[in-house]
């Protein structure tokens, strides 16, 4: 397979980025119980994360590949192995507050670096597309993993006990493999320089971007299915452990459920990709997770469940829930290889860092609106809201499908 090492490479990073940011969900559960954080508090971890990523995307997009995207992961990788092997002897709540800041700049690296990549390493549209779904869908195997992980360090007797640290020297061993695999590849970073020269150049590229109306739908539409996604993901662990009142350990492998699901639609989508136009893809997506979202809501409101409950005797919404990710995986990997398919490759870093900025934004507004009324209304109602920004995601990818970019010479 053509340029198989480099793709291997990709996964592995994106694997290993996948379990670090998709643990806040799980940090946020058990700070509330080590530390006795609030919700509300406990909230903006999510924030440290993705404001980051926000800030340095928007500053290093554009002149990324003067840094040189092999140099800008292993940068990434350097920075999340040194701060996991210190987490381990954590003691106070800035100490995630940190971790989650550094990861978020190692992320805006990692990510724009990834995203493009992919355009160096495929030919055509339908493999960038399809090589896209497989890469997201491998990125939601890391979320999986990674919850499953945490879930093995977790005392359900001891809920203040602080073994599930330990799990951080186990991430940091990944993180400097992945490092020393990177080291050693090679990675033609040739097309992806554009013929500017300076930093006036590389910013004036950027900015052209904003001139096309299909990149301002994008935009929207990347925010507002993050601002979904990620409200699920953070908060599914507490939903489970508050609101359904299964086991810490059961609530977080909910999460693993819920990646797995994302995963499975996120591989799916790699091969509708080459058999259907990505707005049907899109358009079915949206409205299927809708209907579901309306159809298993209501089943989690006065459920019991026991103690001794486990995976094996657990009411059937405990596994309906998590589920409904496979509808809602699909969409991401789908806009963004159409929009990163419509423009030059030299843009293509600019762009993937305006998609890590908005896609950053949503999940932090996402999150923070979610842990909102989690706190002062109830866990459903929560969920509910999320039915808002699914029809106004559907409109915007109706009109950016009629929209075409013809790029400026």
């Amino acid at each position: 397979m053509k340029n198989f090492n480099i793709k291997a490479i990709l996964f592995l990073n994106y694997f290993v980025f996948a379990i670090l940011l998709n643990s806040v969900g799980t940090v946020i559960l058990q700070v509330q119980q080590n530390f006795g954080i609030s919700k509300s508090s406990a909230s903006v971890l999510e924030g440290f994360k993705d404001l980051p990523i926000a800030i340095c995307s928007f500053i290093l997009a554009s002149f990324l590949p003067k840094i040189g995207i092999k140099n800008s992961m292993l940068i990434a990788l350097f920075l999340v192995s040194c701060m996991c092997f210190v987490m381990p002897f954590s003691n106070d709540f800035w100490f995630f507050k940190l971790l989650f800041a550094i990861v978020g700049v190692s992320f805006a690296l990692i990510k724009i670096s990834v995203f493009t990549s992919i355009g160096l390493v495929t030919s055509t549209d339908k493999e960038h597309s399809s090589f896209m779904g497989f890469l997201e869908g491998f990125f939601m195997i890391g979320v999986l993993a990674g919850n499953v992980l945490f879930s093995l360090f977790i005392d359900d007797h001891n809920p203040k006990s602080t073994y599930w640290l330990n799990v951080y020297w186990v991430l940091g061993a990944l993180s400097a493999l992945s490092f020393l695999f990177l080291f050693f590849s090679k990675l033609n970073e040739n097309e992806a320089k554009s013929e500017a020269t300076d930093l006036v150049g590389d910013i004036r590229n950027s900015i052209s971007l904003f001139s096309y109306k299909k990149v301002l739908f994008f935009l929207l539409c990347a925010f507002l299915f993050v601002l979904v996604e990620q409200s699920f993901q953070t908060w599914t662990p507490t939903f489970y452990k508050e609101i359904l009142k299964v086991p810490t350990s059961m609530s977080i492998q909910a999460g693993a459920v819920l990646a797995g699901a994302f995963a499975l639609g996120r591989f799916l989508s790699g091969f509708f990709s080459k058999k259907f136009s990505w707005i049907y893809v899109v358009s079915f997506c949206v409205i299927g997770f809708a209907i579901s979202l309306l159809l298993v809501l209501p089943l989690t409101h006065n459920t019991q469940i026991g103690e001794g409950t486990s995976w094996l005797n657990a009411p059937l919404v405990v596994y309906l829930f998590p589920l409904m990710g496979g509808l809602l995986a699909p969409i991401y990997p789908s806009i963004n290889s159409v929009i990163l398919a419509s423009i030059p490759k030299y843009l293509h870093s600019a762009m993937s860092g305006l998609i890590v900025v908005f896609s950053a934004i949503g999940g932090t507004i996402g999150s923070v609106i979610t842990g909102f009324v989690f706190q002062e209304f109830s866990g459903q109602r929560a969920f509910y809201l999320s039915l808002i920004p699914l029809a106004l995601l559907i409109i915007s990818a109706i009109i950016m499908n009629k929209l075409k970019i013809n790029p400026k010479k």
